[in-house]
């Protein structure tokens, strides 16, 4: 193998980089953030593969549009799933999680949303995509409107060796000439246009979704997201199990989001936010008490549907790679109609430990 590409030599001389397999592949990926590369970026037989940059989120819209654009800028759904990102290797194509790693599930799943003529005509393509929904193995939850399995939606695109994305005229022509699934696209503002915007948004809180990303329109255009207060409830509704494994800013950031969105678009508290709120947390950790009555651990419980069996265990290993063999267990791999069902629980250790020491009486100290 040749010298791998800027900026591979300088990462594994830091340990920012490390050596990974899939298969027969091996490649490099990027740990961390390092030279203007973000975390994620492969070096896969001597190409670059870019890596998705962390988007950060803005609380107000009046300012923080004015704040992060100065011109015009496009604002598409968000969509509540895990990041992947799509390319051809061989005859085949292959699916990224967002820190790099070929992700087995995705892998086997994405030939059913992706034509593969799109990597016909586009060798050096790489699809940028949420996959989202109930029957995922990463995520709890997911969009209300998809009620069962996965689906994918097509959000940015980009090339081989060059970092950046395809420019949105350029990136919506693919989507329609391939027929590929995306999020809806509601059009072309500019910071002055903040109340345009919010009553989108207010829609968008009604019909219970996440919220919205916007997209300055160039290769390397800044992107910002502004969520609802329907999706705060919703992240801690479905997260307060595990109260203990994340940090403290994960739940009272939800909720400061929540106080500036009401004062943002003048609504007032009401009783039925604010039990849907205290619901949200508690019911999270009574799920957490009782299953640790019953089963001496607490763990969540996933489904996901494989269209091989290889690519199922494939994926069982990746997970205990990453997490460890002692927090995943297999419960189920069946076949089922033209799917392999996996069923799985990963432990959540943290708060299982805890509840060990308060369930033996430990005093604690706050």
């Amino acid at each position: 193998m040749s010298l791998p590409p800027e900026p591979f030599p300088s990462a594994l001389e830091r340990r920012k980089a490390r050596w990974e397999t899939y298969g027969e592949h091996r490649y490099l990926r990027l740990t961390d953030d390092f030279r203007g590369f973000p975390k994620g970026t492969l070096a896969w037989d001597d190409r670059l593969i870019p890596g998705y940059p962390r988007i950060g989120r803005i609380f107000r819209l009046e300012q923080g549009l004015a704040q992060q654009f100065s011109g015009p800028f496009w604002m598409e759904e968000k969509i509540d799933g895990f990041n992947i990102r799509i390319f051809r290797c061989g005859q085949e194509m292959l699916a990224l999680s967002r820190g790099g790693y070929v992700c087995p599930f995705a892998t086997d799943r994405a030939p059913e949303f992706i034509p593969l003529d799109l990597f016909d005509a586009h060798p050096d393509l790489v699809l940028c995509a949420e996959l989202a929904g109930p029957d995922n193995p990463y995520t709890q939850g997911g969009p209300s409107f998809v009620s069962e399995d996965v689906r994918l939606f097509a959000f940015d695109m980009m090339r081989l060796g060059h970092p950046g994305f395809l420019s949105q005229a350029e990136k919506t022509a693919l989507c329609n000439a391939f027929q590929l699934p995306v999020p809806r696209d509601f059009g072309r503002f500019v910071p002055g246009d903040w109340r345009d915007i919010l009553t989108i948004v207010e829609r968008l809180d009604a019909e219970g979704r996440e919220g919205a990303v916007f997209k300055e329109d160039s290769p390397l255009g800044h992107r910002t997201k502004f969520v609802t207060a329907w999706s705060g409830v919703y992240d801690i509704a479905v997260r307060a199990d595990d109260t203990v494994e994340l940090p403290g800013d994960f739940f009272t950031g939800r909720i400061l989001r929540m106080a500036l969105y009401l004062d943002e678009t003048g609504r007032e508290r009401d009783e039925r936010l604010e039990r849907e709120l205290g619901r949200a947390f508690l019911d999270g950790l009574g799920r957490s008490v009782e299953r640790f009555k019953r089963d001496g651990r607490v763990a969540h419980d996933f489904r996901c549907r494989f269209r091989r069996r290889e690519n199922a265990l494939a994926f069982m290993d990746h997970l205990r790679a990453i997490l460890g063999h002692t927090h995943i267990a297999q419960r189920r791999l069946e076949e089922e109609g033209n799917f392999w069902v996996l069923e799985f629980e990963k432990e959540v250790p943290k708060l299982t430990g805890l509840l060990h020491q308060l369930f033996r009486g430990v005093s604690i100290l706050d």
